[in-house]
């Protein structure tokens, strides 16, 4: 059994990640009806949200606690890289849609029911900071990050003054969650097996016949945002070539955060790549959880996209000053998408706000977000969670770069 599995492991993971999507296409196609394949898929993320919260509280209070400092400047970079990209691709959303602006019918669409969305900004910060002060076992059962860090950060801080042997058995319980996790991964091939079937099976290509103009100016801004915008900012930031960082980021974080359509449930993948690009885990394992919940491209092109379009919709002449307010509060509030039911999509509403539409298009138009959401919410995941591993890096190399150190790029 010990060889088999060591057999396993040694094939690259995208390899048989790529096989695994082949299969569950050919699958989803030839016998949809044999929903029992879709387990594959709900145990495998499954795992990944349960592990995921217990290894962020480990590693982070962990690296704080034997934590040597000198990280101030590289978070300060890497919190800066995620607001200001999250900013740039709300701009960009404006101009894709300004450039080609999209109507799509209200008839037939029925208001989401069970939701709340916010009404203003003070309504998500305030979400925000209930979040962060949450009980912390409450914020590990509901994988609440912003809360899972503020008491990894209080514990780690104050287990630096711990003994040693304190410090070597935090240690050793951080090694044993990370061979947990990576169990967890090398079944991502089935896992995603079983998610490539659901997606096929259920939806098949049903979805563009309506909606396939929002759906393509959807696909390519964020295309947009992942293949242009990001790599520009990390290229002027390092002064160096940016494609091979931000592909490899795409290829082992991107892939799997598609299909999983979770940052949460992506965090052990990306904490991985870290360690495979050399980076340092006491900045990463705190810089990731971070930007799973703060670093959101994504989230701001889906939130700018549907209040244009409702604005399109609804006749609402859309102004440049209110495009660019729009752009900045869907920047802040996509920060604050996690910490709402339902994530980005329950931000529509108060984007549509700013143009003074009704709470009850807003809501139209956040049924046609989950209609469409196979693929919207799967691109908005992987571009915001590739994200965090390519921002971390960055932040990181830029020191390196200053000095003198060799880019493993």
């Amino acid at each position: 059994m010990m060889k088999i599995i060591r057999r396993w492991n040694s094939i690259s993971l995208i390899l048989r990640i790529l096989v695994g999507i082949i299969i569950g296409i050919i699958l989803g196609l030839l016998c949809p009806s044999q929903t029992w394949i879709n387990i594959l898929g709900e145990l495998f993320v499954g795992a990944l949200k349960a592990v995921a919260p217990i290894m962020v509280f480990v590693l982070v209070a962990t690296s704080l606690a034997r934590a040597k400092g000198g990280h101030a400047k590289k978070f300060r970079t890497v919190i800066f890289l995620y607001i200001f990209s999250t900013l740039i691709a709300a701009i960009t959303t404006v101009i894709t849609n300004f450039i080609h602006p999209v109507t799509v019918p209200l008839t037939g669409i029925e208001a989401v029911e069970g939701y709340t969305a916010p009404t203003g900004m003070g309504e998500v910060i305030g979400n925000m900071l209930k979040n962060i002060v949450a009980n912390p076992i409450d914020a590990m059962i509901n994988s609440n990050y912003l809360g899972i860090l503020f008491w990894a950060v209080i514990l780690g801080i104050a287990l630096k003054f711990a003994s040693d042997t304190t410090k070597r058995v935090l240690t050793d319980v951080s090694n044993a969650v990370t061979m947990a996790v990576r169990a967890v991964i090398s079944c991502a091939p089935f896992g995603i097996l079983g998610l490539v079937f659901g997606a096929v099976s259920e939806n098949g290509m049903s979805i563009f016949k309506t909606y396939g103009e929002l759906v393509a100016v959807l696909v390519v801004t964020m295309l947009l945002v992942a293949l242009v915008l990001n790599p520009i900012i990390v290229g002027i930031t390092l002064r160096h070539n940016p494609y091979p960082l931000v592909l490899r980021c795409l290829k082992d974080s991107g892939i799997t955060a598609f299909f999983t359509r979770s940052s949460a449930a992506n965090i052990p993948v990306n904490m991985r790549l870290c360690d495979k690009l050399g980076l340092d885990e006491d900045m990463y394992s705190v810089s990731i959880p971070l930007g799973a919940t703060i670093n959101m491209n994504g989230a701001a092109v889906t939130i700018t996209t549907f209040s244009l379009v409702a604005a399109f919709t609804t006749g609402v002449q859309v102004t440049i000053p209110l495009a660019i307010l729009l752009s900045v509060i869907a920047t802040f509030s996509a920060c604050g998408a996690s910490g709402v039911a339902g994530g980005s999509l329950l931000l529509i509403p108060m984007g549509c706000s700013l143009f003074g539409i009704s709470p009850d298009v807003g809501m139209l138009m956040v049924g046609i977000g989950f209609i469409i959401g196979v693929i919207q919410d799967s691109l908005e995941t992987a571009i915001n969670s590739s994200g965090d591993v390519i921002f971390t890096a960055t932040a990181e190399f830029r020191e390196w770069k200053k000095e003198g150190q060799v880019l493993p790029l």
